[in-house]
């Protein structure tokens, strides 16, 4: 999207919802090649420190969702270190894991990434796009607050449709049921508690998700724009989206810092008592209850735990999502002016002479 086209108040050359969803699919694609690599290292690192003992959960998180898995037994934990190879840092992880287990290893836990991120990233962008646009265009709201309100609402209509989706898959997980099993589990809980059960853990989620995506897009905006001025480029090229990103990532990583540290402690206690076959009523746990909680064990310095390894993470992956996104949706908007250049000369004389025939008539 062009910075002066923006700056204008002028949509940019059109693209269908179709063409941004291919944009934000392969940008989904790409920073989830590209990122897993990184949390497999961790997880890995963190096994050698404490192994995961049974009915233990352990968080893993590629930049764009968040997987609980389960150690079952030693069998179902191994296949996340299945050799005793001892790392001394992340550079030793990559190697001893792509020497002696293959490099396939490095992106282990990607296929429910691409099942689930995928299409949860794919409803978000285009959801966020469409309601900027709708927001500058169709009710001519002008300002910095468009990218915040727009970035919000879209994390908050993404977050409600896979939420319901997340839950089934950590139950799956937990207890390795099969569908037909999934299927009766399901319709107890239903029937047990609500319909409203299906999204438990979408407080927690809101939380965290909707801030992070309202700052995110406020800070990307607005890098955006000066990175443009001061380079004096019309429209933000790669680098530019690059770099944009990766400080808006950081940023807003930081900021909602205490509601990621409560929503991993939160998914960690339903998964382990999903594990358990403990109903999660027996141990109501609010944000709030949790983050009080943190506050008197650990004090506020705990509420910032893993500050350098979420920005370190979340920085790259804002990066590469989104330079790839306007990257796919410049090459779909050159597309588009390419093929209405080809055809406007036919246009042009058919309105001509079907301006002369009525004329005529």
């Amino acid at each position: 999207t062009g910075c002066q086209e923006r700056a204008l108040g002028r949509p940019a050359a059109a693209i269908s919802p179709v063409q941004q969803m291919l944009a934000s699919g392969t940008g989904a694609l790409l920073t989830s090649l590209f990122v897993t690599p990184l949390d497999v290292v961790k997880i890995r690192l963190q096994a050698q420190q404490t192994p995961f003992r049974q009915g233990k959960c352990f968080l893993y998180c590629n930049g764009l969702m968040d997987h609980i898995y389960v150690c079952q037994n030693r069998t179902s934990c191994t296949s996340w270190y299945q050799t005793p190879t001892h790392f001394s840092g992340t550079l030793d992880a990559f190697v001893k894991i792509s020497r002696h287990e293959g490099l396939r290893s490095l992106w282990s836990g990607l296929p429910p990434t691409l099942v689930m991120a995928v299409p949860a990233t794919i409803i978000y962008f285009t959801c966020y796009d469409q309601l900027r646009d709708f927001l500058r265009f169709g009710l001519d709201l002008q300002g910095s607050h468009v990218p915040l309100v727009a970035g919000g609402l879209a994390r908050l209509g993404a977050v409600t449709v896979i939420s319901p989706l997340e839950l089934v898959r950590t139950k799956m997980q937990s207890r390795r049921l099969s569908y037909g099993e999934l299927r009766v589990c399901i319709r107890s809980a239903v029937a047990q508690d609500g319909v409203l059960s299906l999204w438990r853990g979408w407080g927690p989620t809101v939380l965290r998700d909707v801030p992070f995506s309202a700052l995110y897009w406020f800070n990307y905006e607005l890098v955006k724009t000066r990175l443009c001025d001061h380079s004096g480029a019309p429209q933000g090229n790669f680098s530019i989206s690059f770099t944009a990103g990766a400080v808006s990532g950081a940023i807003a990583a930081v900021l909602t810092l205490p509601f990621d540290v409560v929503k991993t402690r939160r998914q960690i206690q339903l998964g382990e008592l999903d594990t358990l076959g403990v109903s999660v009523k027996k141990k109501p746990s609010s944000t709030w209850l949790i983050m009080k909680q943190i506050c008197t064990e650990l004090g506020y310095r705990g509420l910032f735990a893993g500050f350098m390894p979420r920005v370190i993470k979340v920085a790259p992956a804002c990066a590469v999502m989104i330079s790839t996104y306007e990257f796919g949706k410049a090459f779909f908007q050159k597309m588009n002016r390419d093929r209405e250049q080809v055809f406007f000369p036919f246009q042009h004389i058919f309105h001509h002479r079907l301006s002369i025939k009525l004329v005529v008539c």
